[in-house]
């Protein structure tokens, strides 16, 4: 079901994950290009009901004209409070895709690209105030080095924080050019590409606060769900995957399992299945699936 806002990734997979009952209700809370949302209205009756959420105001105009389906212009760390505006007790299940939409890499003004020449911007919600450009320009290079060394996963990171904070005395680090074209001395010629898309990484993962606010989905996602109710989760690196794993394992993101006082593991959520990763079709027909990983856990 490709859009042309958006390639839904793992959409079978996903669809077959969430185990959909009929007359059951739903969220989808990376709504994007509706892609897997339309594919989970195929499987409703008329009593059954889809919530589709999404920060990006772009992503309103793939909204879908149907009796079941409502938007939510929210980001999904406000899962719970927009399920009582709803009038929504539980959910029957849960769709996260934490990737970043074709449509948000390809819109060169947003700034997410290593392709393209554009603002240093990278915000998810274009209504929030802070930018990779302002974090460029104004955080301290201890900040910086960690946030490219935590985030990005970068063995030099500080010397790529000491070499940014040296350049922006003399004149602000405007476009994401400005930022490759300082960076690249730094940076092998065989790997550049991988490099620069793990720093671009690092700064939107801190403009958007993508770390905190997948934890508190995760948390607000096991307490909205009902009993055998599903959660389908597909991440697209290391740090978020590591996060949805440790989190249906034990119930904390830090993998330590909780026992009660008879020594019972508490924890909210089983595994279903075996990760799940695209095919090499799927990746041949929709190269950013590539990193993709598919997890399913159910309300215990």
């Amino acid at each position: 079901m490709r859009t042309q806002y958006h390639n839904p990734v793992l959409l079978q997979a996903s669809i077959e994950g969430l185990y959909i009952r009929p007359g059951g209700t739903y969220a989808d809370v990376t709504f994007g290009g509706g892609g897997h949302s339309r594919a989970i209205l195929e499987e409703l009756n008329e009593e059954g009901r889809l919530l589709g959420f999404d920060q990006d105001a772009d992503a309103l105009r793939n909204s879908i004209e149907d009796s079941r389906f409502d938007f939510v212009a929210a980001n999904f760390s406000h899962l719970s409070q927009y399920l009582k505006y709803h009038k929504i007790d539980k959910l029957d299940g849960i769709l996260a895709d934490f990737g970043v939409s074709s449509h948000q890499f390809d819109t060169q003004e947003r700034g997410f690209s290593i392709r393209t020449d554009a603002r240093l911007d990278m915000r998810m919600n274009q209504a929030q105030s802070l930018d990779a450009q302002e974090v460029i320009n104004t955080y301290s290079e201890k900040s910086l080095a960690s946030l490219f060394f935590e985030f990005g996963e970068l063995k030099n990171s500080k010397s790529m924080a000491k070499r940014i904070v040296s350049a922006r005395e003399e004149k602000d680090i405007v476009t994401t050019m400005d930022l490759i074209e300082l960076i690249r001395p730094l940076v092998p010629q065989r790997i550049e590409n991988k490099i620069l898309a793990q720093l671009f990484q690092a700064l939107r993962i801190e403009v958007n606060n993508e770390l905190e606010v997948l934890k508190s989905f995760l948390v607000q996602a096991t307490e909205t769900l009902c009993k055998g109710g599903r959660l389908v989760c597909i991440s697209y690196h290391s740090l978020e995957d590591r996060l949805v794993k440790r989190f249906i394992q034990t119930g904390s993101f830090d993998g330590e399992l909780e026992k009660d006082f008879y020594g019972n593991p508490i924890k909210p959520l089983s595994k279903i299945g075996k990760l799940i990763i695209p095919s090499p079709e799927e990746i041949k027909d929709n190269g950013r699936a590539r990193s993709a990983k598919l997890r399913i856990a159910e309300k215990i």
